[in-house]
């Protein structure tokens, strides 16, 4: 069954449920409130019979009172205190029969007659005679059925007619309900044949939750659609760039082959060419790893760091490594929360970029700003064109081919700090000057509490 039968079903049914149960309850109300009344009205009467039987003193003038007060469609009956009929009087025939009188804890008795509902109370008075006896008065409710029967057919023909907006109403809801989703199924449909990532129109102004379901579907597509290509470059430019060095081991081990024996130099020039292009493939596949892994927030573990030990240590690594002097100067002690590991991994990716670059020295500065740390990694070697700075955290990118293929550069270093900053938190900043050298800025957000 389609969703959109299934609200129309559920909403109808629902719907005539409720009115049936309205309809019971008004119904049985009504019959309640009835015998009220005319319990009421007939209690009413009785009370004026006994008021006027109190004056009389003749039997034969209570008898024409009787007559009097008979109520229409019933009788009086008197009874004694040895419960013998003393007198009865009727109004219509079948009365002969004596109905049966309400108990002490009862206000009156309901029994059927003929097709209807016969009414009796009972109560104490005193006759002519000086007797109590026990007036009994019945009433035939012949009023009440037809009235019950008119609400019925009232209410039935009013359920019959709500019912016609109901079911309206249920096959519009049902129609504003599935028609987003709808959209959607034909969406995803053509965007898995066609391969494409097709959106759906949706109201700008909408606001509800279907408008909020298409407004995130259309989101989530062009996502896709932004990764799709992201991933489509990547193994795009991942190919190119790996096609390079393995051209030149393939061109070095073809030229060893045909010519290697006999030449000593060329063997070794062969060999180093393939070890350093080796190395190069090396590198490069680490960098992709290492990208795939700092694109998992599970991977960050954020804790508590003092920010100088890792400065100067990502800076005694640098100078270890490749005797390049890094200095150093901020706070002695700077406690945030970070994941210490991966900020380190940052930190050494900019100081061997700024190593790389430049021939003098690095210099790194820690300064607090309200609540940011600003860390400023600066070298002053050949700085960056201004048309390149937008795309250095680009995959792949490079500002020279020839000054990269210098320095051993895969274009990956700054794409893998730009998802380590993402990962934390932070913010990178690149400032250059042609000719004066580069700062990067990493921008740390500082505990309030922090020292």
């Amino acid at each position: 069954m389609k969703l959109k039968t299934k609200i129309h079903f559920l909403s109808t049914l629902m719907m005539l449920i409720l009115l049936i149960l309205s309809n019971l309850g008004i119904y049985f109300t009504f019959d309640r409130t009835q015998h009220k009344t005319e319990y009421s009205q007939l209690l009413g009467s009785a009370k004026e019979l006994t008021v006027a039987l109190n004056k009389m003193t003749d039997e034969e003038e209570a008898e024409i009172i009787l007559r009097a007060y008979v109520p229409p469609n019933g009788a009086l009956r008197v009874v004694g205190e040895e419960g013998k009929d003393i007198l009865s009087v009727q109004s219509m025939e079948g009365f002969d029969k004596k109905f049966p009188i309400p108990k002490k804890d009862e206000q009156y008795t309901l029994v059927p007659f003929n097709g209807y509902e016969a009414l009796s109370i009972a109560i104490p008075t005193i006759w002519p005679t000086e007797e109590v006896v026990q007036l009994e008065v019945t009433q035939v409710l012949t009023d009440l059925k037809a009235n019950l029967k008119l609400l019925r057919v009232v209410m039935i023909g009013i359920t019959l007619f709500a019912m016609i907006p109901i079911v309206i109403s249920s096959m519009t809801l049902g129609r504003i309900v599935t028609q987003p989703i709808e959209k959607l199924i034909h969406a995803m449909t053509a965007s898995r044949k066609s391969g494409t990532f097709q959106q759906i129109a949706v109201p700008e102004q909408g606001k509800d939750e279907l408008a909020q379901m298409g407004q995130t579907f259309n989101e989530l597509m062009i996502q896709l659609e932004q990764n799709y290509r992201k991933q489509e470059k990547f193994v795009s430019d991942a190919s190119h760039e790996l096609k390079t060095p393995i051209t030149v081991i393939d061109s070095y081990a073809r030229l060893l082959e045909r010519r290697g024996m006999d030449k000593p130099e060329l063997t070794e020039e062969a060999l180093t060419a393939i070890r350093n292009e080796t190395k190069r493939m090396k590198e490069m596949i680490e960098q992709m790893l290492d990208l795939a892994r700092n694109n998992e927030p599970a991977s960050y573990v954020f804790e508590e760091t003092d920010l100088r030990i890792l400065v100067d240590d990502a800076a005694r690594m640098i100078t270890s490594a490749y005797g390049r002097a890094v200095h150093v100067k901020g706070p002695d002690q700077l406690k945030l929360s970070t994941d210490g590991t991966h900020l380190k991994q940052l930190l050494i990716i900019l100081l061997d970029n700024a190593r790389k670059y430049s021939e003098q020295n690095i210099d790194v500065e820690v300064e607090l700003l309200n609540q940011y740390v600003a860390v400023r990694i600066r070298d002053y070697g050949k700085g960056i064109p201004e048309k390149d700075i937008p795309f250095l955290f680009d995959r792949f990118y490079r500002v020279g081919e020839d000054r990269n293929r210098k320095t051993g550069g895969t274009g990956l270093g700054l794409a893998i700090a730009n998802e380590i900053s993402i990962g934390l938190g932070t913010k990178l900043d690149i400032e250059s000057e042609e000719g004066k050298g580069t700062v990067v800025t990493i921008w740390l957000q500082k505990k309030p509490d922090s020292q």
